[in-house]
């Protein structure tokens, strides 16, 4: 290990042990959601399961609740609920990565675990330069880098990162979102035959001035699913159109057919697969047990981050909960991971529920770590159906237009802000409520809005109301969190004893 490597990690667990009791006293710390110890968390990277172990590496910035020289900080779970903190997998120590280890992903090779990373590097002019790097590990926890494997080539801006690898048949392959000297977004492929050799094939997909999908591309991921290829990957610059792009950046997919010895990706439209105001970057592994899985950042970059009151305890943003994606008629479907069913105590449940133009209250649901699942009879005779949330958000579902529609108050209670999607019917809602976040999935996931929530924490109630007739069934389950235990490697890194 290397004096500045051993140097920024000290730093980091000091920040750690200087600030834990501040950050643990939050009202609004999550309970079942992975969080930073202290600093700033974004980007999921490297998600992989290897050797019966979901890996969850994370973009972290301990010394601040702002951007930065990013690290890669490092859970580990064996269920997705009994969660472990290793050692920090790498520090920005190197000339090639000393503004920031920026986002990748892992494969398994050979019995040992490699990432590819994005080395982000700025002179004193604040000009850009960018490397793809590698390193490996064969015990999952501790990294040799191996250093640069790509350099930028001709083309392109200094806006060319986050490695995505993966193998098909004999060869590896490796996507990075990028920018062209035109400003404008899009996917270039690599191949290899052995993981530290690459060669330029071209670019699968880009946006263009015809058919404009943004001037950059972040957090490529494309896999096969269901049968046909997904390309999911972050735009930046899309403009709101009505009930599209409301966020500052997006996140979506594409569906289609990859053709490897053309290098290039037929697909369909651009869909945002999450209609929340908190969501980006999401990355996806497939698990030993042929799931696809899914984990996506409770944030966007660049939207009110300053505003986010948990900052004052030395901490912010956290990761969603693991999610499981299926194509069902063309479309990405998004449901709670099986294993989250084991967080449920204190069922509650009522069926034939039925308000006509009315306010109902039920006691029942008051609280604020909790599951809760409706199922709706026929909503013909209801023209509005409102659920009110703590008296900090209201949901909505409008009959005549078919529309969704999430209000909450502003990050500085100064106004409210929406976001909103058509559905053909409103079926089923399932929400999973934290202390400071909702995950709705409208319809067994068929839409999914992810949001955070500050609410006065003295008001846990939950509100019905309607216009005209609804009836509706209702479960709830309190739930009772991740539990969490730092890894004895990562202790003796930290100078603590185990």
């Amino acid at each position: 290990m290397r004096n500045e490597d051993r140097s920024l990690r000290k730093k980091a667990y000091e920040e750690i042990n200087k600030y834990q009791k501040i950050v643990e006293s939050d009202p609004h710390r999550q309970d079942y959601h992975l969080m930073p110890p202290v600093g700033l968390m974004n980007d999921p990277n490297g998600l992989i399961h290897w050797q019966g172990k979901y890996h969850v590496f994370f973009q972290w910035m301990p010394f601040k609740t702002g951007h930065g020289a990013k690290f890669w900080g490092h859970y580990t779970s064996r269920d997705l609920i009994h969660w472990i903190w290793e050692p920090i997998a790498l520090t920005p120590s190197e000339w090639y990565e000393q503004n920031g280890c920026y986002s990748g992903s892992a494969v398994n090779h050979g019995g040992k675990l490699y990432v590819f990373y994005t080395g982000n590097v700025k002179n004193e002019k604040n000009e850009r330069e960018t490397y793809q790097c590698s390193a490996v590990s064969e015990d999952g926890v501790h990294f040799e880098k191996k250093g640069v494997v790509i350099h930028l080539p001709e083309g392109y801006s200094a806006h060319f990162r986050d490695p995505k690898v993966w193998k098909h048949e004999d060869k590896w392959y490796m996507v990075i979102g990028a920018q062209t000297q035109g400003d404008l977004g899009c996917a270039v492929l690599y191949t290899s035959d052995d993981l530290m050799v690459w060669e330029l094939k071209g670019e699968i997909s880009s946006s263009k001035e015809n058919d404009y999908l943004g001037y950059m591309w972040e957090c490529p991921d494309l896999f096969q699913l269901d049968g046909v290829d997904v390309f999911m990957f972050s735009p930046q610059g899309l403009e709101p159109q009505g009930m599209l792009y409301n966020n500052v950046h997006q996140s979506g997919y594409v569906i289609g057919e990859l053709e490897y010895d053309r290098t290039v990706l037929h697909h369909g439209p651009f869909r945002e697969i999450d209609r929340g105001f908190e969501f980006y970057a999401p990355q996806t592994t497939l698990d030993e047990d042929g799931r696809r899985i899914l984990i996506g950042w409770m944030g966007v970059p660049d939207q009110d981050e300053e505003k986010q009151p948990t900052r004052s305890y030395k901490w912010i943003h956290n990761m969603t909960i693991p999610r499981e994606l299926r194509v069902k008629k063309g479309k990405i479907h998004q449901s709670p991971v099986e294993e989250l069913k084991k967080m449920r105590r204190n069922l509650f449940e009522k069926e034939d529920i039925h308000i006509k133009d009315e306010s109902m209250h039920l006691s029942e649901l008051d609280g604020d770590v909790m599951e809760v699942f409706l199922k709706f009879g026929t909503t013909d005779s209801c023209n509005c159906f409102e659920i009110d949330l703590f008296d900090y958000v209201k949901l909505s579902y409008q009959n005549e237009t078919k529309e969704i529609t999430i209000r909450r108050k502003t990050f500085d209670n100064k106004s409210t802000e929406t976001r909103s999607c058509q559905i053909s019917s409103l079926e089923t809602l399932q929400m999973f409520i934290d202390q400071s976040s909702i995950e709705l999935f409208v319809n067994d996931g068929a839409e999914v809005f992810t949001f955070r929530i500050f609410p006065d924490k003295k008001n846990a109630a939950i509100h019905f109301s309607s216009s005209g007739s609804v009836t509706f069934d209702i479960w709830k389950w309190d739930l009772i969190g991740y539990t969490y235990q730092t890894s004895e490697e990562a202790m003796r890194d930290a100078n603590m004893n185990p």
